[in-house]
């Protein structure tokens, strides 16, 4: 159900504060970046542009203003080849232009919110829930209802306090 006349592109460019995403999939390889996941998976240098893209600019312009981009992925070992290029290409990428990211590791343990879905969570007050179809594609966001809010406050603050930094979970478990 949509209730924001705004695309979730817009949200970027309008959030005041704060935008979190969770991350529930293991694999969004049909979402972007195709080419940049083929070079991976061959051996191949980063294509030309990959650490300037569209969103390199938005991250820089919302955290240059004071603004927060953080996100939890819920994970488990041992990485699929998606998440094995999207940690060690997209999030290094994506930290030099000031994105936070925290890992949920669920190997050794349950997964504490098992039904949350794929979100963006814009100034706890907008809610976009990700669509993507079984092999990784994007297929569109929903904008739910203002009465879910504090069901998916709830899911920040779980995969929040069950995450680690992504700087350190990387340390220990990085390839």
């Amino acid at each position: 159900m949509t209730t924001s006349s705004r695309t979730l592109g817009e949200w970027f460019q309008v959030f005041e504060r704060e935008a979190f995403r969770l991350e529930t999939l293991a694999d969004y390889s049909q979402s972007g970046g195709v080419d940049a996941y083929r070079a991976f998976l061959a051996g191949e240098e980063k294509p030309e542009g990959y650490e300037s893209g569209a969103w390199m600019t938005t991250v820089r312009n919302a955290t240059q203003a004071g603004k927060r981009i953080y996100r939890v992925h819920i994970v488990s070992r041992p990485l699929t080849s998606y998440l094995r290029y999207e940690l060690s290409w997209g999030y290094q990428r994506n930290l030099r232009a000031g994105e936070e990211f925290f890992i949920l590791d669920t190997t050794d343990q349950a997964n504490p919110i098992p039904a949350a879905p794929d979100f963006w969570l814009f100034d706890d007050r907008t809610i976009g829930a990700m669509n993507y179809d079984g092999a990784g594609k994007y297929l569109g966001t929903d904008f739910l209802e203002e009465s879910r809010l504090p069901e998916f406050k709830e899911y920040r603050r779980a995969a929040l306090a069950y995450a680690e930094p992504f700087p350190e979970w990387w340390a220990k478990h990085g390839e």
